[in-house]
């Protein structure tokens, strides 16, 4: 079954993003280094949450996976992807692993 990687950077007080970063060299990084065993991937950038909110995320990356085996083989190769989260942002970002079922 399907499964997917989330992960999600939350706005807060002093956050920082650099969306230009994120969507050129660490993009690149994540296809180079665990793109073999990805089923697809993209990553959305927060603009709102909802009508007159704003965004509660600087960005949000979905990476699905045909199964767990082939995240689980992304997620040995994916060191150089890690260590460059340092070069875009200084925030801790969230993580959910999710079955897709519809």
């Amino acid at each position: 079954m399907a499964v997917t990687l989330q992960v999600l950077y939350p706005v807060g007080e002093g956050t920082t993003f650099d969306h230009a970063y994120y969507a050129t060299t660490h993009m690149d990084l994540v296809g180079e280094h665990m793109g073999a065993h990805i089923a697809s991937a993209q990553a959305s950038k927060g603009l709102a949450g909802g009508p007159d909110v704003p965004a509660p995320f600087h960005a949000i990356a979905t990476i699905t996976f045909a199964n767990q085996e082939a995240m689980d083989v992304a997620m040995k190769a994916a060191g150089p992807v890690m260590a460059d989260i340092a070069n875009f942002t200084n925030i801790q970002p969230q993580i959910l692993i999710g079955e897709i079922y519809g």
